[in-house]
C-alpha cells in the first residue's frame, strides 16, 4: 500500500460526475498515462454497458474504471474481463463474509449476480494509442444501494436489497486490491488457466440448459465450461458442441 491507500503502483482520481469512467481514462491514456489509473465518479450521465447499452449510476452505486496500458502479452489480454470479474466477487465476499458464496455468482460473459438477479456488471474497451501503445478501460458498474428498474436483458437487484450492506467506497477500497492481486496473477503468474478454474468455481449455471443471443440468430444447449480463450462451450444435441465468443445468455426458466 502506498500513502494513497491504494496498491503500490496505483493511483485514483475521484470526480463527483462524469460522462463516463471509461471515456476519462482512455482519454488520460491518450494524453500519456502509463496506466494504473483508477477513475471513480459518483455519477455517470454517459455510462455505458455492452452492445452499446446504457448503464444507470444510481446514488451510492460504484462507477470505476481502471486503466491498464499493455496488460498481458496479447494471447491472454482478452480475457481481463474474467480477472475483473473474479477480483469483484472477492472483493465483496472478503466484505460480507463467505456465507454469500452460494448466493453471488458470476455469470458469462460478464456480469455478477446476487440470488439469480444482476448487481454488477463489467465492461472492457481498448484502444490502441498513436505512440503504439494498447490502452485498457476495465469499467466497473455496482448496484450498491439502488437499481434500475427495467433491465434490458437480466432483472437487475442492487447488494443493500439483496440484504448485502456495503457503502461504494468501501467496495472500492477492497477491489482495488483484489484487483491488483488478480491481475498480478493472471499477467506474472498462472496466467488465465488459473482465472478460469477460479471464475468457474463462481460461475452460475454450470450444466444448466440456456439460449444465447447471438448478433446474427439464437442459440440454445447446455452450458458446460469456458474455453482456454473464455469462450463459452455449449454442449448441443447429439453430443456436439460449439465455442462462443460473446452473446447475451438466458437460463430456462429462470428471470
Amino acid at each position: 500500500m502506498d500513502e494513497t491507500g491504494l496498491p503500490s503502483g496505483y493511483r485514483r482520481e475521484a470526480h463527483d460526475s462524469v460522462t463516463s469512467t471509461s471515456s476519462v481514462v482512455l482519454e488520460r491514456a491518450r494524453n500519456g498515462d502509463p496506466g494504473g489509473l483508477w477513475v471513480t465518479a459518483r455519477d455517470q450521465t454517459e455510462g455505458r454497458g455492452r452492445r452499446g447499452r446504457h448503464w444507470t449510476t444510481g446514488e451510492g452505486n460504484l462507477a470505476a474504471s481502471l486503466l491498464l496500458v499493455d496488460p498481458a502479452p496479447p494471447p491472454i489480454a482478452a480475457t481481463i474481463s474474467f480477472v475483473a470479474g473474479l477480483a469483484l466477487h472477492r472483493a465483496i465476499v472478503g466484505l460480507a463474509g463467505i456465507a454469500l458464496v452460494e448466493r453471488l455468482k458470476l455469470k458469462w460473459p460478464n456480469d455478477l449476480l446476487l440470488g439469480g438477479r444482476k448487481v454488477a456488471g463489467i465492461l472492457v474497451e481498448g484502444e490502441k494509442m498513436a505512440d503504439g501503445r494498447f490502452a485498457v478501460a476495465v469499467g466497473i458498474g455496482v448496484n450498491c444501494l439502488s437499481h434500475p428498474q427495467s433491465e434490458a436483458t437480466f432483472a437487475a437487484d442492487d447488494l443493500m436489497t439483496g440484504g448485502v450492506a456495503i457503502e461504494s467506497e468501501r467496495l472500492f477500497a477492497g477491489l482495488a486490491f483484489t484487483m491488483a492481486d488478480e491481475i498480478e496473477r493472471w499477467d506474472r503468474g498462472g496466467g488465465f488457466a488459473e482465472v478460469r478454474s477460479a471464475w468457474l468455481d463462481r460461475a452460475y449455471g454450470i450444466g444448466e440448459r440456456i439460449t444465447v443471443n447471438l448478433n446474427d440468430r439464437v442459440i440454445d444447449g447446455s452450458f458446460e465450461t469456458l474455453d482456454d480463450d473464455g469462450r463459452l462451450v455449449l454442449g448441443r444435441p447429439g453430443g456436439a458442441r460449439e465455442t462462443i465468443s460473446a452473446g447475451d445468455l438466458f437460463f430456462a426458466g429462470r428471470a
